[in-house]
Parts: C-alpha cells; sequence; structure tokens
C-alpha cells in the first residue's frame, strides 16, 4: 500500500488530497513520498506561463525539480518565478537542486554518437538530480569499438550503464556484453531513412542478444535516468 500523502505545509493555492490544483494542472505534492522523486515537468505542451507556474509551486515544496523538453522562452518564464534553477540547453532541461545531494553510486551515460548527446543529457542531468555521480562517455559508437574498450575504468567501476544510440542500436549489446550491472538502453531518432525516427534502433535493442538490457522509449532518456535512480536506491536501501 503506499504511504499515505502528508498536506503540503507551503501551498500557495487550494490543495486538496495532496495536490495542488492549478486548473489546467493539478501538481502533485506527495509524487516524492510514494516514488522517491518530486513530479517531473514535461513541458512540452505546455506554455511558459504553465510550466513556470507549476516549477514554482513545486519549488515551494521540494528543494530538487526537474522540467524536461523546455525551451528558451519556457526557460525564461521559469527562471522569472526561481531565479536559483538552471537551464541546460543541450538537454533542455531546467532544473533546481541542492549542492548536496546523498551519494547513491554511479551511473555511466555513453553515447554512441554526438548526435545522440542531448539525449544522453537529459538521462544524465536526471541522474544527478536523484543524487548519483554521474560518468558521461560520448562517442563510443561500435564504429570505432576501441574508443569503447579504452574506457575500461568505468566498465569496471559503474553501478548502473545508461547507453544511448541511433543507426541500428548496437551499442547497449555490446557493452552488456562487458559488465555484469544493469544495462538501461535508450534509442534515437537519430539515423537515416530506414531508422524509421528510431524504431530500427528500438526493435535492435529489444531483440538484444545481451542479458538483462532493459529498454526505454525513443529519445526517453528521462526514463532511463529515473529508472537508474531507482536501482540504486533500492542498493542503497538494501545496504542500509
Amino acid at each position: 500500500m503506499p504511504r499515505k500523502c502528508k498536506q503540503p505545509q507551503r501551498a500557495t493555492a487550494a490543495s486538496t488530497s495532496g495536490y495542488l490544483d492549478l486548473l489546467y494542472a493539478k501538481v502533485d505534492l506527495c509524487r516524492r513520498q510514494r516514488q522517491g522523486f518530486p513530479e517531473v515537468i514535461y513541458c512540452q505542451g505546455k506554455t511558459p506561463t504553465q510550466a513556470a507556474t507549476i516549477f514554482a509551486s513545486l519549488a515551494q515544496q521540494e528543494n530538487t525539480v526537474l522540467a524536461t523538453r523546455a525551451t528558451p522562452a519556457h526557460a525564461k518564464a521559469i527562471r522569472a518565478k526561481t531565479r536559483t534553477a538552471v537551464f541546460d540547453p543541450v538537454s533542455s532541461c531546467v532544473f533546481l537542486r541542492p549542492h548536496k545531494l546523498p551519494h547513491l553510486g554511479t551511473v555511466a551515460v555513453l553515447s554512441a554518437g554526438t548526435s545522440d548527446g542531448p539525449v544522453a543529457e537529459e538521462a544524465a542531468i536526471t541522474v544527478e538530480c536523484f543524487g548519483a555521480q554521474v560518468e558521461r562517455v560520448r562517442d563510443v559508437g561500435v564504429a570505432g569499438l576501441h574508443r569503447l574498450l579504452a574506457q575500461a575504468a568505468i566498465l569496471t567501476t559503474a553501478d548502473v550503464f545508461i547507453v544511448v544510440a541511433g543507426m541500428e542500436g548496437a551499442l547497449p549489446s555490446v557493452v552488456a556484453g562487458l559488465v555484469d550491472k544493469p544495462v538501461i538502453a535508450v534509442p534515437t531518432s537519430v539515423g537515416y531513412g530506414a531508422n524509421l525516427g528510431g524504431i530500427a534502433a528500438l526493435l535492435g535493442m529489444l531483440t538484444s542478444c545481451g542479458s538483462g538490457v532493459t529498454v526505454v522509449n525513443i529519445d526517453n532518456g528521462f526514463g532511463a535516468g529515473f529508472a537508474a535512480g531507482q536501482i540504486l536506491r533500492l542498493k542503497r536501501v538494501a545496504k542500509e
């Protein structure tokens, strides 16, 4: 059974049963108590004002807030209301987090090519908002396998691997054959025509011969980062 949600301490609008009703959105103020992480704002489809108001509402309750798929206009509006928020234009994420978070472990975020960078960075920032250390390993696709093999230190020390790739999506299978830790595969929409907007990479990852490869949706760096954070939290709880 989920834990009973406590009523918010500093709500700035009417709240009912643990959420803040803004008419166009019901902001979940109890997400952390249920899932260990606050509600995350998906900016696409929201106006800058809507995204900024939701972000500010969460910032009144939480020391960590994350918004994904933000445009510069979203970021400008958010930072006007929450001046300590940070915008990362590569990942299109806006985030607020304390300087010190509990160190949950290390996640290696590997990207096959430079074009996969935005999705990989979305995953990395999500992981960092959880309180984990991130090792970014860029441009190590299978077209030059020696580049991946040169990362032996990270391949043997990270607790979870997020592997981001477009084209045929082969990199997660290779990584899974080299490590004994969870591998979360992220297909991207990067590739020529027959890539079909990431479907080829998705199917390749779903049919991977690498044991234990888990696959998220196309371009879903956030989903991979969230899953990695949950894995690390379980590992920490097990130690305690």
